[in-house]
């Protein structure tokens, strides 16, 4: 359960982080950095807050541990509201289309105006600039154009979109939240505040790395689905059980196929053991191994393998995954305000981190925050009655 009152832990403790409320790779970024210790202020729109929600956690978990105020980006008084947060922020964050918070008056330069020390985070899908830079895409585009979703996939079928884990949180917020936390090192060093431009495009091209090395070494074929981590080889690919459910197999590695052959009792008759290692034979291994599987269910694959290198994993879905023995015992998953969610990670012998607060609702928090500010109240009441702030 998480304590409002907790004192802050983790390692970025100390942090002060301002996020322009957005959605997807931004908010997942600035919950990795609440994650890690750092006090983010979210600012939503004035136009969402809905005060008879205060007091119970909102349902979006990429909001966690944070406050909001609730700010009229497009009113004067909403401007100096969000220019004063800066003042005494280390990072910012942001997600709109290049140029839009220049528009809005709380873009680089007036933000490093009153703060020459910030880091001003962007996390766009094309990048600031480009020719598509002005323009609105998603996930699965910023996959197709760097190669990565031409590469996922069955062999002779169309390319399958990989949820938007690949492009949206694992090119996108990561690789926000790792340059912010970096230039934030720069400062710490003496440098001057600085634009993080982090772009979908760029962070996966960055992650297809290893594919490209590959190829220029000779081990990977262009056409998907016919590579050795792509689903092409039958020891690295997933296999359907008796009871209609999946394991999946990855015994890459000799001695672990030996391992999993042995545990498994592989092949049935008239089946045949043949050479893993010529491409040629795989198709027929494949339907061997799928046959095989098709004997037993998932769970009784995965207690035959289990405790072994057979490297055989049973395919768990969204309310299973947190019950499973491994991750139970590590704690990978928590439940915070009753609510079971993925906990923080990496983890850190040093400085622990935790959840402290539960995701607000918009403008949860506007009234505590200004006062932090030094906000008298009567400029409060002010700004409200403007609709600066809500």
């Amino acid at each position: 359960m998480t304590e409002e009152s907790a004192p802050a832990t983790g390692p970025l403790t100390g942090l002060r982080v301002v996020e322009l409320a957005g959605i997807g790779p931004g908010p997942f970024a600035a919950m990795m950095l609440a994650d890690l210790g750092a006090d983010v202020v979210r600012v939503d729109r004035a136009t969402e807050v809905r005060p008879a929600a205060f007091g119970t956690p909102h349902p979006d978990l990429l909001n966690r541990g944070r406050r909001s105020v609730g700010v009229d980006l497009k009113t004067a008084g909403g401007r100096e509201v969000v220019l004063a947060l800066v003042r005494d922020a280390d990072a910012l964050i942001e997600g709109f289309r290049p140029g839009v918070t220049e528009r809005l008056g709380v873009g680089p330069a007036e933000c490093l105006a009153v703060n020459p020390r910030l880091v001003y985070g962007r996390m766009t899908g094309w990048g600031q600039h480009g020719p598509n830079a002005p323009y609105a895409g998603h996930d699965i585009g910023y996959l197709a154009l760097t190669g990565a979703l031409h590469g996922i996939g069955r062999a002779g079928q169309a390319p399958v979109p990989p949820l938007n884990l690949l492009g949206d949180f694992g090119g996108g917020g990561m690789m926000l939240a790792l340059g912010i936390v970096s230039a934030l090192y720069a400062v710490q060093g003496g440098a001057r505040g600085q634009v993080v431009d982090a772009a979908i495009v760029d962070g996966v091209a960055v992650l297809s790395t290893q594919i490209h090395a590959l190829r220029r070494m000779g081990m990977w074929q262009d056409p998907r689905g016919v590579n050795l981590l792509d689903g092409g080889a039958p020891f690295y690919d997933t296999y359907e059980c008796a009871d209609g459910r999946y394991v999946a197999v990855g015994a890459l590695e000799p001695q672990f196929y030996a391992e999993l052959v042995r545990r498994t009792g592989f092949p049935l008759p008239p089946d045949e053991a043949l050479d893993r290692t010529d491409p040629a034979n795989w198709p027929a291994l494949r339907r061997a191994w799928a046959r095989l599987f098709r004997t037993r269910t998932r769970d009784e694959w995965t207690e035959l393998a289990g405790g072994s290198d057979a490297c055989l994993a049973p395919v768990l879905d969204w309310a299973e995954a947190p019950d499973h023995p491994h991750l139970a015992d590590r704690g990978v998953f928590v439940s915070a305000d009753g609510v079971p969610q993925p906990a923080p990670a990496p983890r850190f012998s040093g400085t622990p981190t935790a959840l402290r607060r539960p995701p607000p609702h918009p403008g949860e928090h506007t009234d505590e925050i200004l006062a932090e500010l030094g906000y008298p109240a009567d400029r409060i009441d002010a700004l409200r009655a403007a609709t600066a702030v809500a």
